[in-house]
């Protein structure tokens, strides 16, 4: 059942995802050389602490931290670790929080120091392909929609995007209905009402759409060693269009 939420919800929601997008923010200006993705983590989990919010990824289902750091060809849920990041890397952040019983997800890749011009390219069309996608937010649109507005986007600028994991509803619980692919057809799935938010996050590979998942069963990766990146927001769909509640 997909659940459209009030507008005093809304703003719960809100005041959630922009708390998650603020850490973001945060661990953007510390992806450095030189520094471990667990030293983000505890960052992250020190500031949860300290603006009275809890981790909404900290075990959910069994992962082990507040934060999934996805290095270069790890496409999401990259477990922080000792790891060192080196110049010329993009790593993947995405944070969950949970907020007065709301939850806030969002997500960016970021650069390491200086990167190619290739993969700055890789990081801009997916980040434009997931603007394009919440413009498609409104009202009497479908889901397919969203979903096909994605898969052309990035098709057309000659990548390809990750199937196995999508994009999802979100607000009192972290995954719900409904499941935001991000490939389909327009005029397909459900029709968006007001109230819905959604979870959009584009998952795209600068190689082929194949991926595995690494020994600790936690960490997918571009099965062809591939670049990946990754952005995600929360958009509510309402009477005066899309309104996204991670943007600051």
């Amino acid at each position: 059942m997909i659940i459209c939420r009030s507008s005093a919800e809304i703003e719960k929601l809100r005041r959630a995802g922009r708390m998650a997008r603020e850490l973001l923010e945060e661990m953007r200006k510390r992806a450095r050389p030189a520094m471990s993705t667990l030293d983000l983590e505890r960052h992250v989990e020190k500031r949860l602490a300290q603006l009275g919010a809890r981790p909404a990824f900290k075990g959910y289902r069994g992962y082990p931290c507040c934060l999934c750091t996805s290095v270069n060809d790890e496409i999401i849920h990259g477990i922080p670790s000792e790891r060192r990041l080196k110049e010329g890397d993009i790593v993947s952040l995405d944070v969950g929080v949970v907020l007065a019983g709301y939850y806030g997800d969002s997500a960016l890749t970021v650069p390491v120091g200086e990167i190619t011009e290739s993969t700055q390219r890789l990081l801009r069309v997916t980040e434009e392909a997931l603007e394009l996608a919440m413009a498609k937010a409104h009202l009497g649109n479908h889901l397919g929609d969203i979903s096909a507005t994605v898969q052309q986007y990035v098709e057309r600028n000659g990548y390809s995007v990750v199937r196995e994991f999508v994009g999802h509803g979100i607000g009192r619980e972290l995954h719900e209905e409904p499941q935001i692919p991000n490939y389909g057809l327009p005029g397909h799935g459900p029709v968006l009402k007001e109230g819905m938010v959604l979870a959009i996050e584009p998952m795209v590979n600068a190689g082929r759409p194949e991926v595995r998942v690494l020994g600790d069963n936690w960490t997918a990766v571009t099965a062809d060693g591939t670049l990946s990146a990754h952005f995600e927001h929360m958009v509510a769909v309402t009477k005066n269009g899309p309104d996204v509640l991670t943007r600051l």
